[in-house]
């Protein structure tokens, strides 16, 4: 299982941008940039559960792969989607419930770096991660 394991995050690139896209104030993006955040991923099949730790707060989740769920980002902000497993990438849709706006992500896996691209009208953004 290629996601298996706990990923710290390394670097950002343009994540405070997306960020700001996404309306999350100043203040927020400052600390988010800083985070701290590890992600530890447990795969079986098309089942995943994920524990999110960083310096402001700790989420465990379960979902399956192509099944919808709820979801609150770490500003808050309420969305609705699912992860799709396609082959070695994991591919999320997520719908904001404030105004209905879609926000995509992809999750990869190149040796011990584990890569999070995001999108969201029309701003990308990405997070590395190293397998610790």
């Amino acid at each position: 299982m290629t996601f298996n394991g706990t990923w710290k995050v390394e670097r950002n690139d343009n994540y405070e941008k997306f960020m700001e896209q996404m309306g999350v104030n100043l203040v927020k993006r400052k600390l988010a940039a800083h985070d701290n955040l590890q992600i530890t991923v447990q795969q079986t099949g098309d089942s995943f559960h994920v524990k999110e730790t960083s310096t402001f707060r700790t989420l465990e989740i379960d979902f399956t792969s192509g099944v919808t769920f709820e979801y609150s980002l770490a500003d808050g902000t309420e969305v609705k989607g699912s992860w799709t497993l396609e082959g070695e990438t994991l591919k999320g849709s997520f719908t904001r419930k404030d105004n209905g706006k879609v926000l995509t992500t992809t999750r990869t896996v190149q040796g011990d770096e584990l890569t999070q691209s995001y999108n969201y009208e029309g701003v990308d953004a990405k997070r590395f991660y190293k397998r610790s």
